[in-house]
């Protein structure tokens, strides 16, 4: 039957692949230079904050941007809130000329957060002088509850980033502010925040280091992403995807930032990441809110796989540029397939007990228990070794077992994958691809209006 050496093949195939891309971001990481400081004087900032609905955090955020970089303007979008977020930002305004409130209504509000940046990129054509030097302006964007590096202005200037004429676009690191918090839900029992604990300190691991490695390696392919979170991009380069796709960011895309990244690549720019400096976020301690959340994240890479004839025949992409996007498109693809094949396997092994009894079902697979422990060694250890890379890194006065530790349970938490992946294909297939806002952790039920999707 066709079937069973596809069956063997294929597992051996994605490990190979993930192997293959591990040691590549991993080599990339633990080799990368140290990157050099500029002359952030040389460029105009302007920073663009999304929000909707984000009166618990919006104001923390813009009074940090304005006290850490004094000469950059900030520009909220407020996306239609339900809350205070417009009228927390109109009193900023008043107060600081840097501080801009775009404000958007429905039902031309709540289209995505491409729309409402595209909202704010047309604001700030209509600020600009027309005799404006559009190559000196940079457009970073910040998350509403996002702190920004104090210093990230001075390294993304430098010969890494925007130094460099051919840099159209540079991301930072991301990582997670609350990783060290020891009772991220106060209301809830010991258990709930240790399971919270551990999922925000993955999600710190998983961005600070994995995340990391994997974009220097892009960066070696030519294929840099740029994230929701800390994107700095330069003007002239957005106004070259606007006059090629009409806007900037991609209207009802859930992966608007990392959609803007392939534009950006495919008319000829470069992205760069640097991991010197940083950008942090509220890392998430609900279940069902990081589920949610990953499986937009899923669903929006399956949306991305249309653009997979345009890099295949694009001359901005190089041979290793192309595997490396091709790989990163077809990720919940290859989960998709994994599941249906491990139902396929579990289907022929019901078959074959009903048949043969259960022990000439199993027994077989007994019988490949050191091949079954080899490649579990081989699957997990990759993880494990990112623990004392992040221990090194990010948590130094953790002892070495818990780094060891965490990262077995980063292999534990990987599996998440499967699950959204699953969820993202079914809401394809379902039509649903409307946008809804994670909710920020200071937010609860009775603290006033939460976004839900459209």
């Amino acid at each position: 039957m066709f079937s069973s050496p596809f069956l063997l093949a294929f597992p051996f195939f994605l490990l190979l692949c993930f192997l293959l891309y591990w040691a590549g971001a991993r080599h990339a990481y633990l080799r990368r230079p140290e990157a050099e400081p500029g002359n952030a004087d040389a460029f105009d900032w302007h920073f663009f904050v999304p929000c909707r609905d984000e009166e618990a955090v919006v104001g923390t955020t813009v009074g940090r941007l304005r006290a850490d970089h004094p000469r950059a303007h900030v520009w909220v979008i407020d996306d239609d809130s339900d809350d205070r977020t417009g009228a927390i930002v109109a009193e900023l305004a008043e107060e600081d000329r840097r501080v801009h409130l775009v404000r958007r209504h429905r039902p031309n509000a709540r289209q995505g957060k491409g729309a409402a940046l595209n909202a704010a990129y047309d604001e700030l054509n209509q600020f600009l002088s027309k005799h404006t030097d559009r190559e000196r302006v940079v457009v970073c964007v910040i998350d509403a509850d996002g702190q920004l590096d104090p210093n990230a202005l001075d390294i993304v200037s430098g010969p890494a980033g925007f130094g460099d004429p051919e840099t159209g676009g540079v991301q930072v690191s991301v990582r997670m502010r609350n990783a060290g918090d020891p009772r991220p839900l106060p209301d809830r029992g010991r258990v709930r925040n240790a399971f919270a604990r551990l999922l925000v300190r993955m999600q710190d691991m998983e961005f600070s280091v994995s995340n990391t490695g994997m974009q220097l390696l892009r960066g070696r392919t030519g294929s840099v992403g740029l994230g929701g979170n800390g994107q700095f991009t330069r003007l002239a380069s957005l106004d070259r995807i606007a006059a090629a796709e009409r806007r900037p960011w991609q209207r009802g895309a859930l992966l608007e930032d990392y959609e803007l990244g392939l534009h950006m690549i495919l008319t000829g720019d470069r992205i760069s990441h640097i991991a010197d400096t940083w950008v942090s976020q509220e890392g998430l301690p609900h279940g069902r809110r990081f589920l949610t959340q990953r499986t937009r994240w899923a669903q929006g890479n399956l949306q991305c796989v249309r653009y997979a004839p345009r890099i295949v025949s694009s001359r901005h992409y190089g041979g290793k540029g192309v595997l490396e996007t091709l790989y990163t498109f077809l990720q919940p693809v290859a989960h998709l397939v994994t599941l249906a094949l491990c139902a396929v396997m579990f289907a022929l092994l019901g078959l074959t007990a009903a048949e043969d009894g259960p022990g000439a079902a199993f027994g077989g697979m007994l019988a490949l228990w050191p091949l079954v422990l080899a490649l579990a060694v081989v699957s997990i250890m990759p993880f494990v070794l990112w623990g004392p890379v992040y221990r090194r890194d990010r948590a130094p006065d953790a002892s070495f077992p818990a780094a060891l530790l965490w990262g077995l349970a980063l292999w534990l938490y990987a599996y998440h994958l499967f699950p959204a992946s699953a969820r993202g294909f079914v809401r394809m297939l379902r039509g649903r691809n409307g946008w809804a806002k994670t909710r920020r952790n200071a937010e609860t039920i009775e603290s006033g209006p939460v976004a839900i999707e459209a």
